[in-house]
């Protein structure tokens, strides 16, 4: 007997997990590393992250070039593929931006590791009250505050994913994943808590600003063209049939966004704070690793959704690079 009710398919999503291979086990490492935290004592911890933690970094970098040699991405005029339902590129650039992440952030785990002082750089306890009697406890016992490993791989992560987004929806989910763990690393400082706790203050409070930026500037595109796909955004743009108020004001927010992440001036002036509070090794993984990524993303940005739109925005990018090198080199 018939009930008369219509029956819906639901078609499930096509995921092509091949391409996303070095992304998903970073995270998958990092999800290992909370529950090395969470299962393993403490004394055996470090070891254990370490091995996870450069063993999943090697491992990713050598799925990066398999998958490089395997779909010839490198090869005159390929057009690279899409993943996870368009959400996702996977093309030359992002391959060769990926790779330099890893080998880069592999340095930085070391730096991480690095055991030749006899005290960490990072403090015993986060929520210890700097020159409480808990902190100069873990100062004696030698404890290490072993989640920087399991933070540090979500972060690199989302500077995986930064770069490789093909809508902007995912750009902004993987600038969050990249951010929120630096936040709380840049206070773990063992040596000048106060300066440390004061540096992730401003890095979290500039980056939610930015971050808002970005945000409005997504808003304002997808009003525009209806889309958050990048290859949609650039067709609309293509064919000047919409107003063109929404699409500069869109691109003005997205770089500002983008630009605070790598530190151009005028968003520079977070990164002396930053860098001299935070632990040196979170340092050398916010200064190498996350440019990266952020020139990464800015690239695919600019050149995949504004790239007919090259003349209007290139003078702008010329200002902020010669302004930047030149304000470095004077301040330096």
């Amino acid at each position: 007997m018939s009930s008369g009710l219509a029956v819906t398919t639901i078609t499930p999503p096509h995921i092509e997990y091949g391409q996303l291979l070095p992304m998903l086990l970073v995270f998958g490492v990092a999800v290992a590393g909370v529950l090395v935290e969470a299962f393993v004592p403490r004394e055996r911890r470090r070891l254990i992250h370490l091995i996870l933690a450069l063993g999943g970094l090697a491992v990713a970098f050598v799925l990066v070039i398999v998958i490089a040699a395997s779909s010839d991405l490198f090869a005159h005029g390929s057009p690279g593929h899409v993943a996870a339902m368009g959400a996702v590129a996977v093309d030359g650039p992002t391959l060769f931006i990926q790779g330099t992440i890893l080998v880069l952030a592999f340095v930085s785990v070391l730096l991480l590791a690095e055991s030749s002082h006899e005290v960490s750089p990072f403090v015993a306890q986060a929520a210890a009250v700097p020159g409480s009697v808990e902190e100069r406890e873990g100062l004696l016992a030698g404890v290490t505050h072993t989640e920087v490993y399991p933070l540090t791989l979500f972060a690199v992560g989302g500077m995986l994913l930064f770069p490789a987004a093909n809508d902007l929806l995912t750009m902004f989910v993987a600038l969050e994943v990249l951010s929120l763990p630096l936040y709380l690393l840049c206070g773990l400082a063992r040596r000048r808590r106060l300066l440390s706790q004061e540096a992730a203050m401003k890095y979290f409070l500039l980056g939610a600003f930015s971050s808002a930026f970005f945000l409005f500037g997504v808003a304002m595109l997808y009003g525009y063209s209806g889309s958050v796909s990048l290859a949609a955004i650039a067709a609309t743009a293509g064919s000047n049939t919409s107003s063109s108020t929404l699409l500069y004001a869109g691109i003005a927010l997205l770089g500002l966004g983008l630009l605070f992440k790598i530190g151009a001036v005028p968003f520079q002036s977070w990164k002396p704070d930053v860098y001299q509070g935070a632990p040196t090794p979170v340092t050398a993984l916010m200064a190498s690793c996350t440019v990266v990524a952020a020139f990464g993303a800015l690239l695919r940005v600019f050149y995949v959704a504004f790239g007919q739109l090259a003349w209007d925005w290139r003078p702008a990018m010329w200002v902020v690079a010669i302004l930047t090198m030149l304000t470095g080199a004077i301040i330096a």
